[in-house]
């Protein structure tokens, strides 16, 4: 039977309890992602949206429910998933093709190989290698790359063992604004080249519209589904989408949502009060 869902979590609830600090992480949460969609999690701190990636990567157990990931219930990490952090955690003391390679040496993946195997897998660490840019750097360590070159790594080290899902933790959130555009398209394009299901957390709105298919916004205390945003933009993006009327208004609506959820919302009234007693303070001190 061919699965088409690559996650399904029905009635998820992950409660921290240390001491007298109870805390609800995730809240009788239901998600269904479909094999080959690329998803994107927003929300404001709080919410659950990192608790959700590490439980689906089985790095956090979960209090109550259910998880699937490709057909089968979830019971730890395994080998059709992988994950991008934040911070790339390269081992320093590898090259940049070691760090790729590393993968293969776990014993999830040694098991039962053959010479065939060790051979496909150079042949692949050579592709990745290709496909992100690398070929220059592969004998470098990670101290002597930028933070774009250490995420692609990363990226790369991620994909070296062909994971059916790939969950990314604000993979490009310490990155600059020039370099994350350019790791936007390259992320959009191995999604599409490698045909794997991508859950991508990050804070950024923009970011999230414009590698989504589907924006997921998660609401804090507790972490939950508030609500879910098709993206109005085709398969094949180009930067300049970023600028067209339906994704402006689609990132206000999300904005203005997450504004909502975390009861931060912007008095305008009282800051102009403010400002005028600033000023007055400011005025009243000047002639005195």
């Amino acid at each position: 039977m061919t699965v088409t869902s690559a996650i399904q979590c029905r009635g998820l609830w992950k409660i921290f309890d240390t001491g007298a600090a109870r805390v609800i992480a995730l809240q009788n949460l239901s998600l269904d992602i479909a094999a080959g969609e690329f998803v994107t999690l927003v929300g404001a701190s709080g919410c659950g949206k990192s608790t959700l990636l590490r439980t689906l990567a089985g790095l956090e157990t979960y209090t109550a429910g259910q998880i699937e990931c490709c057909g089968v219930p979830l019971r730890g990490p395994g080998v059709e998933r992988a994950m991008v952090f934040q911070h790339y955690s390269l081992y320093p003391w590898l090259t940049v093709s070691e760090n790729i390679k590393f993968t293969r040496k776990l014993a999830a993946h040694t098991r039962d190989r053959t010479s065939a195997d060790v051979e496909a897998a150079a042949g692949r660490a050579d592709a990745l290698l290709q496909l992100m840019g690398l070929v220059d750097v592969a004998k470098a360590y990670p101290n002597q790359l930028s933070g774009g070159m250490q995420q692609r790594v990363a990226i790369a080290r991620a994909l070296m063992s062909r994971p059916r899902i790939l969950l990314m933790d604000e993979p490009f959130g310490a990155l600059d604004a020039q370099t994350r555009e350019v790791m936007h398209d390259l992320i959009l394009h191995v999604s599409r080249l490698e045909g794997c299901t991508v859950v991508f957390v990050t804070h950024d709105v923009e970011e999230a519209i414009y590698l989504g298919r589907r924006v997921i916004l998660l609401a804090p205390r507790p972490g939950r589904i508030d609500c879910e945003y098709a993206v109005p933009l085709p398969a094949q993006r180009e930067q300049h989408m970023k600028h067209a009327p339906a994704f402006l208004e689609l990132k206000t609506r999300i904005l203005e949502r997450i504004r909502v959820t975390s009861g931060m919302r912007t008095d305008a009234a009282l800051l102009e009060r403010l400002s005028r007693g600033s000023r007055q303070h400011a005025a009243d001190r000047g002639g005195a």
